[in-house]
């Protein structure tokens, strides 16, 4: 039984990634929360739907990480999506199993087909990059979902922006064939190299967000000063016992 642990009003996963496997009998949607996605879903109901619908919410934020200890008095480690995406893939190779890759562009796509054949040979890689636009028609839906189920994937992973990929997992899982399928996002370009991920140095330090900001300040400056300031509100409401009753 895999362990979670109630956070601010989450589900949130708090076991080892080593006890996700790849050879699961049960369909499995694996999403990330952290402060900013917290506070979205807070005007956002379909993406709160999406969030509380996961099988498993990693805590993939120092914020959560901060919450669990400041309200719930106990240690967890963050799992960030790139940590999923790369424990799933090293399960993959062990099994021989697959992978899709949905979302991001055919550039980026491309390069992850290169470094998965390279660095895992016994993986079979499917991708579908989809039209850039910020709604998807029912034809284009009617696309992905056959490009996805022809391919009949292990895991699938979805790379597009929140909150937009986690409502589309969620409206669309029930026609999707995959064991695991998760909502990675920015994963699919620090993979592929086209985007460098922070240094070790900043994600031990659990500041992995300042030289992210520093690079794309203009897309970035909202999580981080306005989503964080209210999540961190809400954290001492919790924490004061004057939210969560």
């Amino acid at each position: 039984m895999l362990k979670n642990m109630k956070i601010m009003g989450y589900d949130v996963f708090v076991d080892t990634l080593e006890t996700i496997k790849v050879d699961t009998d049960k369909k499995m949607v694996v999403n990330t929360i952290n402060p900013h996605s917290y506070v979205t879903a807070k005007s956002d109901s379909l993406f709160e739907e999406a969030l509380r619908d996961s099988d498993l919410l990693l805590p993939d934020g120092s914020g959560i990480v901060l919450a669990a200890s400041q309200v719930n008095k106990k240690q967890i480690k963050k799992i960030a999506g790139y940590d999923l995406h790369m424990h799933l893939i090293e399960e993959l190779e062990k099994v021989g199993g697959s992978v899709f890759y949905m979302g991001a562009s055919q550039k980026t796509v491309d390069a992850i087909h290169e470094r998965v054949a390279k660095e895992y040979p016994n993986v079979r890689v499917g991708s579908y990059s989809p039209p850039f636009k910020p709604e998807f028609s029912q034809e284009d839906n009617e696309t992905i979902i056959s490009k996805v189920n022809a391919f009949n994937p292990d895991v699938l992973f979805i790379g597009m922006t929140a909150p937009k990929q986690e409502k589309w997992l969620h409206a669309h899982k029930k026609k999707l064939n995959y064991k695991i399928a998760s909502s990675i996002g920015a994963v699919f370009d620090f993979y592929a190299g086209t985007v460098n991920r922070p240094s070790q140095f900043w994600i031990d330090m659990h500041l992995e967000w300042l030289p992210r900001l520093l690079k794309e300040p203009k897309r970035l400056w909202k999580r981080n000063f306005v989503s964080t300031p209210l999540f961190l509100w809400d954290m001492l409401l919790y924490k004061l016992g004057i939210m969560g009753k």
